[in-house]
């Protein structure tokens, strides 16, 4: 199954190799978060993360090397549109594993991924100077830098037509197989978006549908999902702030993934974010987030989970700042309700500039965390190796902190 889903993915690639290339550059851009870190008892850094939750707070809280290196090229055509491919790997490595980023037998060890390869048509006279993509593709994400939580995603392996204008509308389908590397069976979905409904001066809404076919198998299900979000630009000074409400039934419970294909319409979720960047001064920026979802369940396993949090950042001349986070995760289950709060101070060197956005950050950090029995008891039956189980690094503790050194960096 894998080998014909990498020659699969290859054809968008061929296909775009066989022109002829052009005088124009290959650009390289990438994303890369390198660090070290330990924790108070002595040994590794162990994160802290919430048992149920999707997401965690990431200053001073991030176990692993990642990196993203991506080539892309352009071929101007005759017709004013435009031609181009891309082909991204992504390198993953844990924190105390050798820096292998690759499968291996070693237990939690690192790996490596096409996580990107593909054509694209752009502004395309016959789609009105919209788009037409095919591949493998980071496509629409939405997400929360501070907790890099991906509330609303629809990167897949398919194809696309994209913002295609419509009036003072703007339109976009993408038919996917296959939008993660866990993904088990293979779903067929259908994603429709439409933007441009404009609220107000920088106001804009987008909505979205995703509508997941029933794959094969008697306890195989079809499901369905709506989001809802307002953006609005400029807000204090920063980029945006964002407002979406999301609902999903079936497999549609992942509300921007693919969820449980057995799970039926009787299986329910609803998710309210809310987050914004401020940037009130030149050199004091931050983000705040608020997080509320509730899934309901017919077996019982219901669960609410709300997350609230904020990064401020002080820069105290143009090339240092004081970065801090709190940041407070709660899940209602039927086990209790779970608790975890983490607080991070960072001094950063950072001289790409003292905004909140401005990379590289060298950052030196200590991250404190606290968290109840009943989050103690969760993680001890559902991750024995996490930081908050009784079998994790702090034991019985219900606290622990760690310590270590960052370098956080991306570029165009």
């Amino acid at each position: 199954m894998k080998k014909n889903s990498m020659k699969k993915a290859l054809y968008p690639l061929c296909a775009f190799l066989a022109f002829p290339l052009t005088a124009q550059a290959l650009n390289f851009s990438g994303y890369y978060r390198l660090g070290v870190g330990g924790n108070t008892k002595g040994g590794t850094q162990s994160c802290f993360q919430l048992p149920g939750a999707p997401s965690k707070y990431r200053l001073g809280n991030e176990c692993e090397q990642w990196s993203e290196l991506a080539w892309d090229h352009d071929i101007a055509l005759s017709d004013g549109s435009t031609l181009s491919g891309m082909v991204m790997g992504g390198f993953y490595n844990p924190i105390g594993h050798k820096p292998k980023f690759k499968d291996s037998n070693e237990h939690g060890g690192g790996s490596s991924r096409i996580q990107q390869m593909f054509v694209e048509w752009k502004n395309a006279a016959v789609l009105n100077g919209g788009n037409f993509w095919a591949g493998r593709r980071y496509y629409k994400r939405n997400d929360i830098h501070m907790t890099d939580f991906y509330y609303w995603n629809q990167s897949a392996t398919g194809f696309g037509f994209d913002e295609v204008p419509i009036g003072d509308l703007r339109y976009s389908y993408v038919f996917s197989r296959k939008d993660s590397y866990w993904q088990n069976p293979y779903v067929t979905r259908h994603d429709f978006n439409v933007n441009g409904f404009k609220t107000n001066p920088g106001g804009e809404v987008q909505v979205g549908l995703s509508y997941l076919q029933k794959p094969s198998g008697d306890d195989s299900h079809s499901g369905w999902s709506v989001a809802v979000q307002h953006k609005q630009e400029g807000f204090l000074g920063g980029k945006y702030n964002t407002f979406a409400l999301q609902y999903g039934e079936g497999p549609g419970t992942s509300l921007g993934y693919t969820g449980d294909s057995e799970l039926d319409k009787e299986n329910k979720s609803w998710r309210m974010v809310e987050y914004f960047d401020w940037q009130t001064t030149e050199r004091f920026g931050g983000q705040f987030q608020l997080i509320y979802q509730k899934d309901v369940r017919p077996d019982g396993d219901n669960m609410r989970w709300l997350s609230v949090g904020v990064r401020p950042v002080y820069a105290f001349t143009e090339t240092f700042k004081l970065s801090a986070e709190v940041g407070h995760d709660q899940i209602k289950a039927t086990d209790g309700t779970r608790k975890l709060t983490k607080f991070t101070i960072a001094p950063t060197w950072s001289p790409g500039g003292p905004g909140f956005w401005a990379r590289p950050e060298l950052r030196v950090y200590y991250t404190y965390a606290t968290w109840n029995e009943a989050a103690q008891r969760a993680a001890t039956e559902m991750n024995p190796d996490s930081a908050l189980s009784e079998t994790g690094a702090f034991g019985t503790d219900r606290h622990g902190g760690n310590f270590g050194v960052q370098v956080e960096y991306w570029w165009k």
